[in-house]
């Protein structure tokens, strides 16, 4: 059995090294493409890939056309909007992700970002502290319950909203659980995303929600840059000067959104969550394990898409 490593932006050595022994462990064999440029490249190296793991490259119908071999596809962290759940159905390939393993490097992101939001993004200018101050957590998932546990180490107020989510587990974490997306930005003065890219959410967070938050509101998202209506928040910035934006994924109008509000928005210059040694190790490794899982017992536990 091959499994495949197919990463344009690699893993970490020390990963890849850890992935090769979750795999030869088992008796099965690793192939790596690394850093590749042209998708032909891809769809040559799946033809013998019983397996593939990825990070954010694109897989869609094309890759499962290519991979006749192909049982199972794990995305290395939570997110697997880069890939087609359709396809992979229609194609028999399992699909999963690995929740969990990068949720504490994008927590604490989010606190990066939102201290050097209130501080003025280190003009040299007086902030503030986010001690005492409302933080508001959009989705109450493995990122967000990391979230919340490090915002108790700054003092803060945490309030979450998540319909899919029971009271208990925010009660639980000391989070005030919230029912009225209205509430949740009226009430925070930071309010941190991480809901995912769906037909549900896509530009569902723009200029009626982001001007309901009060004097100084930061917004920020370490999300996925869909979820924002990118004209609405440029409207919301420019009626409210007191506002900041900061992202871990560049909106399409970046460049715009930077000239025009110098000092009130940022964005990271590529998605940078994830981007720690530890959360690519655990990443990597545990898409490597469910890998085997799958091929040696037909384990899905972490499968997102249909059967």
């Amino acid at each position: 059995m091959n499994i495949l490593v197919a990463t344009e932006k690699p893993f970490a050595p020390v990963a890849v090294e850890g992935i090769c022994n979750a795999v030869e462990e088992a008796g099965y064999k690793v192939l790596l493409l690394e850093k590749y440029t042209d998708r032909k490249q891809l769809l040559e190296a799946v033809a013998d890939a019983d397996a593939l793991i990825v990070r954010s490259d694109k897989i869609g119908a094309d890759v499962f056309a290519a991979a006749p071999r192909l049982k199972v596809v794990v995305r290395a962290g939570a997110g697997y909007d880069n890939i087609d759940l359709d396809a992979a159905t229609a194609a028999g390939v399992c699909v999963e992700n690995t929740p969990g393993q990068n949720s504490n490097a994008v927590a604490e992101l989010v606190f990066g970002m939102a201290v050097m939001a209130v501080r003025n993004m280190y003009n040299g200018t007086s902030g503030s502290e986010l001690r005492g101050k409302r933080l508001g957590i959009h989705a109450f998932g493995q990122v967000g319950r990391n979230v919340a546990r490090i915002a108790k180490g700054f003092e803060m107020n945490v309030s979450a909203l998540d319909p899919y989510c029971p009271d208990e587990v925010m009660l639980g974490a000391e989070v005030t659980p919230i029912k009225d997306i209205k509430e949740l930005y009226s009430e925070n003065n930071i309010v941190s995303l991480h809901i995912p890219a769906t037909d549900e959410t896509r530009r569902s967070v723009g200029y009626d929600l982001v001007t309901l938050m009060p004097k100084n509101g930061v917004l920020v998202n370490t999300a996925r840059k869909e979820v924002i209506d990118e004209a609405g928040l440029d409207r919301a910035l420019a009626d409210r000067p007191d506002l900041k934006y900061v992202a871990d994924i560049a909106p399409d109008n970046a460049a715009e959104l930077l000239e025009k509000y110098p000092g009130r928005v940022f964005f990271t210059p590529k998605k940078m969550g994830a981007q720690t040694a530890e959360a690519n190790i655990n990443a990597g490794i545990a898409a490597a394990r469910q890998c085997v899982a799958f091929l040696r017992d037909g384990i899905d536990r972490f499968r997102v898409n249909k059967k």
